[in-house]
């Protein structure tokens, strides 16, 4: 057989970030080691060999893991579910929770407004996020115009420098806001990371399944341990 006709290997898209670190002992759980350049500080290398000849890493930005598997450059993923929340990608399957990455999407303003505020008195919010899909739905549902002013970071800064008095955004230990002097006043959802699987990919590489069955049974392990 030549090389061109060599099956592609699967491609798995895993996040930058926090929820990398949690994700690599479930992908060695499930049978699969990055290479040693993969852990390299130093490597601008993004896309990644491991132990199995049939499987290679990429590594994202985490809302690029959806949009790489969603659109079949990547067949699978890790990508917490504010993610898929805001996107709502239809080529998307997301069959298992990974219990990792635990946090939460929430809104958020300065404690000196809180502490007079009420959140079921509002009618039209001013926010910034960088999920205005999210935020949008959420406050229609419940009768309020929300203005949205999308950022990709440093959110806290908006309160401070008069872009937005509100942010919605992720919270964990919530340690940010305090030093920003923000406090959480209503919480949108609770998030996890999930593995995303293309569907196209799903029906028709055979190599899929048995992966998703591995990471359940790795989660399993996890959880049972």
């Amino acid at each position: 057989m030549n090389a061109s006709s060599e099956p592609r290997p699967i491609v798995i898209a895993v996040p930058k970030g926090r929820i990398l670190s949690e994700a690599l002992p479930l992908l060695a759980e499930a049978g699969i080691v990055p290479e040693a350049a993969f852990s390299d500080p130093d490597s601008r290398a993004l896309r990644f060999s491991t132990n199995r000849a049939d499987i290679d890493l990429i590594r994202v930005r985490a809302f690029d893991v959806a949009t790489f598997v969603a659109h079949g450059a990547a067949q699978l993923g890790i990508v917490g579910s504010d993610v898929l929340m805001e996107f709502a990608y239809s080529e998307l399957y997301a069959p298992v929770d990974l219990g990792i990455g635990h946090c939460r999407i929430s809104v958020a303003e300065p404690a000196d407004m809180a502490s007079q505020d009420d959140p079921r008195g509002w009618s039209h919010v001013r926010i910034a996020t960088k999920y205005p899909g999210i935020t949008r739905r959420h406050f229609e549902a419940r009768g309020v115009q929300a203005e949205c002013v999308k950022l990709n970071g440093a959110m806290e800064l908006a309160p401070i420098l008069g872009l937005a008095p509100r942010i919605v955004d992720l919270v964990s230990s919530g340690r940010t806001l305090k030093e920003n002097g923000l406090v959480e006043v209503e919480v949108i959802a609770e998030v996890s990371s999930r593995l995303i699987v293309n569907r196209a990919a799903f029906k028709t590489r055979a190599e899929v399944v048995p992966l998703v069955d591995a990471f359940r049974r790795a989660v399993a392990g996890a959880q049972a341990a």
